[in-house]
């Protein structure tokens, strides 16, 4: 991927998807307040680091 633009969209939207599915996910119990949790903050950050990784820019030919 060669937009710096696109590169960090991406990165921003996957860490983004993540805390969002872990903040509206399933609650088992219902008693539990809203919100994310460190856990959820932590595999949004893991998230968006792969996907910078996954998608930085190739050799040039």
């Amino acid at each position: 991927m060669k937009d710096r633009g696109l590169r960090t969209f991406v990165t921003v939207l996957a860490g983004l998807a993540v805390i969002y599915f872990g903040a509206t996910g399933h609650r088992a119990g219902g008693g539990e307040g809203g919100g994310i949790s460190g856990g959820v903050v932590l595999l949004a950050l893991l998230a968006s680091l792969l996907a910078w990784h996954l998608t930085r820019p190739g050799p040039a030919k």
